[in-house]
C-alpha cells in the first residue's frame, strides 16, 4: 500500500489546518488508519486512529477536543482536522495503516502495530 500525506504548512497559534492521507494499493475501507507525529529530537507519538467504517476513533489526550479524524472510503482518503493549534503541535505528521482490523486504545496507539507509513507532512505552529 502507498500512502501520501499532504496539507501541512505554517500556521499561527490558534489557527487550523486539515491534513489528508490518500491511500492506494489495498482495500482502504478494510483498514484501520492512524496519524502519528514526530517533533525534532523526539519519538514518534500517537495522535489518533479511526476504524474502517469510521465509527470508532481514538485520540491522544494532548489533542482530544482539538483534532478530529475522519475518512472518506469512496475517495480512499483519511483526514485530520486540527483546530486551536499550539506550538507543541509542531511536528512531522505521518499517516499509517494498522496491521489489525479490530483494535482497542492500547493497540491503536502502538506504532509497532502499523505496517505501512506515508512520507510525512510538516506542520509548524508559530507563536
Amino acid at each position: 500500500v502507498q500512502l501520501q500525506a499532504s496539507g501541512g504548512g505554517l500556521v499561527q497559534v490558534g489557527g487550523s489546518l486539515r491534513l489528508s492521507c490518500a491511500a492506494s494499493g489495498r482495500t482502504f475501507s478494510t483498514l484501520v488508519m492512524g496519524w502519528f507525529r514526530q517533533a525534532p529530537g523526539k519519538e514518534r507519538d500517537f495522535v489518533t486512529a479511526v476504524t474502517p467504517g469510521g465509527g470508532t476513533t481514538y485520540y491522544a489526550d494532548s489533542v482530544k477536543g482539538r483534532f478530529t479524524v475522519s475518512r472518506d472510503n469512496a475517495k480512499n482518503t483519511m483526514y485530520l482536522q486540527m483546530n486551536s493549534l499550539k506550538p507543541e503541535d509542531t511536528a512531522v505528521y505521518y499517516c499509517a495503516t494498522h496491521r489489525l482490523r479490530y483494535i482497542n486504545y492500547s493497540t491503536a496507539r502502538s506504532s509497532n502495530a502499523y505496517d505501512y507509513w506515508g512520507q510525512g507532512t510538516q506542520v509548524t505552529v508559530s507563536s
